[in-house]
């Protein structure tokens, strides 16, 4: 596996668990939904995970929640350039999660650092988008779309079926021109995925470091955690922090979470056992 992680000015080095902060300029994501959904609240938010130890920002504009409606290119934009550009300059890289090609020009081009897509550039003119650029990309597996995605999620064998298919898309990042340190790939927790289905990519998350690229997870705040403990979303953070670290010991490179700080401070115990 790359010992680094390229993005765009960034050179991060993968030899500690990086800490992925959650940043939602959305009036419906699935926890936070409406918290930050105005430039100045969502700035002032990424600045705060800065300071509470996230090594990258990743900027949404559009829900990906099971359900959600998508939303046009020019209302995402409105949404995600504006927090861009306040904080391109910054000490950690901006990711954006979008799939659209034309947010994802518009967004490295005003700065973002990396490209965070549900659907592993899957969309016509997504890989051009991002191989012409110096920007990282993470791969994520995904069944079905947003709207429908948890209707009946089935497999023959979730891992091998997820791995098979981020292997393929790495091989198309990578046939497209993008060097192998700016490809992270993400199993999609949640997206297309019953619980159990969650549990088994979690039991079974160090068989895709066999690939060699990184491996982010983004487990924080998951209705998983919800059907395990019983608790919504907006009370789920000691289980998201306890997910984080068991997908950290099974070999995830970057964990995508909404709690920074008290994450930070897990996976500095976890990281004094050596």
């Amino acid at each position: 596996m790359s010992r680094y992680l390229a993005c765009g000015r960034f050179r991060l080095e993968l030899n500690r668990p990086l800490i992925m902060g959650v940043v939602n300029v959305t009036p419906d994501s699935f926890s936070d939904g409406g918290q930050f959904n105005t430039p100045a609240k969502a700035v002032d938010h990424a600045r705060k995970l800065i300071e509470e130890g996230a090594d990258i920002l990743d900027i949404g504009g559009e829900s990906s929640r099971p359900g959600a409606q998508g939303v046009p290119a020019e209302e995402e934009l409105e949404r995600v350039l504006p927090v861009i550009r306040a904080l391109r300059d910054g000490s950690v890289p901006v990711a954006v999660d979008t799939v659209k090609p034309e947010v994802m020009r518009a967004a490295i081009t005003e700065g973002a650092s990396m490209i965070n897509d549900i659907r592993a550039l899957r969309e016509t003119g997504a890989l051009d988008a991002v191989a012409a650029s110096d920007a990282a990309v993470c791969l994520m597996h995904m069944q079905g779309e947003p709207r429908s995605m948890q209707a009946a999620p089935r497999y023959h064998n979730v891992v091998d079926e997820v791995k098979a298919f981020l292997r393929d898309r790495a091989a198309a990042a990578t046939a497209a021109g993008l060097v192998k340190e700016r490809i992270v790939i993400d199993p999609g927790f949640g997206f297309g995925k019953t619980a159990e289905h969650n549990l088994d990519l979690l039991r079974s998350l160090a068989e895709f470091k066999t690939l060699g690229y990184p491996v982010l997870a983004g487990l924080s705040r998951k209705s998983t955690l919800g059907q395990i403990t019983g608790r919504p979303a907006n009370e789920r953070m000691p289980a998201s922090i306890a997910a984080a670290l068991l997908a950290v010991e099974r070999g995830a490179s970057i964990v995508r979470v909404h709690d920074v700080a008290a994450t930070r401070d897990a996976l500095a115990v976890l990281g004094a056992l050596g």
